[in-house]
């Protein structure tokens, strides 16, 4: 344990003889990796020893290690659910016969979810400024996380970006070790012209050692006369529909009176039907008094 810290000490302040063998091979070959977090990641390192197997292993400088596992020739490293904490310095020590090697990467955890919001949701004619904001995001330095407004695919020309804003996100559980942000970029808008443009965009990039990454979200324009024609087309088609509806339940309203009227009223013929069966029994009891006895 002393000498493998000795080594890896030794190694980092140049004191180690150069390697006249092949050197130490690392994938990702990178010196700064970067792994979302949440995400995990391996770290392989190999090192070649002719007629001897060579001594690999992982190191860790004041970070959570992760998983080791090595044999003879080969060390890897594995990183599961990234957390902030473990990013940090990684240094692949290797040792082949007299001579020793070392690799130094830098693992670097972020946080860039899809989760943009604008404001304001929709741009009216009266709106001189918008705002956009990236949640749960880490790192959240200016040189790594970036803002553009776009009009049809290309920054919108003459929109005055104003200061900053990077606050602790307030939406992360209390509990959580890992610190997130909110980040909002705001905009002075220039004269957008009559008719207004359908859409501008708001897109944050995060750019990252060997990763880009790129989220937008648009803002929709609204057209007071498109709002009016739509609101016009809607009252039109409801009275309409009324109008439509009104007609069947007339005639059903017309139908239902009939029948209660000839209720209270019936016909001629019916009102014959009690006379026509006393009459029929009348007749019937004659004929059975004039048969023959």
């Amino acid at each position: 344990m002393e000498r493998g810290l000795a080594l890896l000490l030794a190694g980092l302040l140049g004191l180690l003889p150069p390697g006249r063998a092949q050197p130490l091979q690392v994938e990702p070959p990178d010196p700064v990796v970067a792994v979302a977090r949440g995400a995990s990641l391996q770290l392989t390192c190999r090192l070649t020893c002719a007629g001897r197997a060579a001594a690999v292993q992982w190191r860790g400088l004041d970070t959570s290690l992760g998983a080791v596992r090595s044999d003879a020739g080969r060390s890897v490293l594995t990183v599961r659910n990234a957390s902030l904490s473990a990013a940090g310095t990684r240094v692949c020590v290797g040792s082949c016969g007299g001579l020793t090697f070392q690799h130094v990467v830098r693992l670097l955890v972020f946080a860039f979810p899809d989760q943009l919001t604008v404001s304001p949701a929709a741009l009216g004619p009266a709106d001189r400024e918008v705002a956009c904001s990236a949640h749960k995001v880490t790192p959240a330095d200016p040189d790594v996380l970036s803002f553009s407004l776009l009009l049809g695919g290309r920054e919108l020309e003459g929109a005055e970006a104003l200061d900053l804003e990077v606050q602790e996100d307030e939406d992360e559980p209390q509990e959580d070790e890992d610190v997130l942000f909110r980040v909002t970029q705001r905009w002075r808008l220039p004269p957008l012209g009559t008719p207004a443009p359908p859409a501008l965009h708001c897109q944050a990039t995060m750019r990252l050692p060997g990763l880009e990454l790129s989220h937008r979200q648009a803002i929709p324009a609204s057209n007071p006369a498109s709002d009016q024609l739509s609101a016009a087309l809607w009252i039109s088609s409801a009275v309409l529909g009324l109008l439509l509806l009104a007609l069947p339940t007339y005639r059903l309203w017309k139908r239902c009176r009939h029948l209660a009227e000839d209720g209270a009223h019936p016909p001629a013929s019916l009102r014959l039907l009690p006379q026509v069966s006393a009459w029929a029994g009348l007749r019937g009891t004659d004929q059975v008094g004039s048969s023959p006895s």
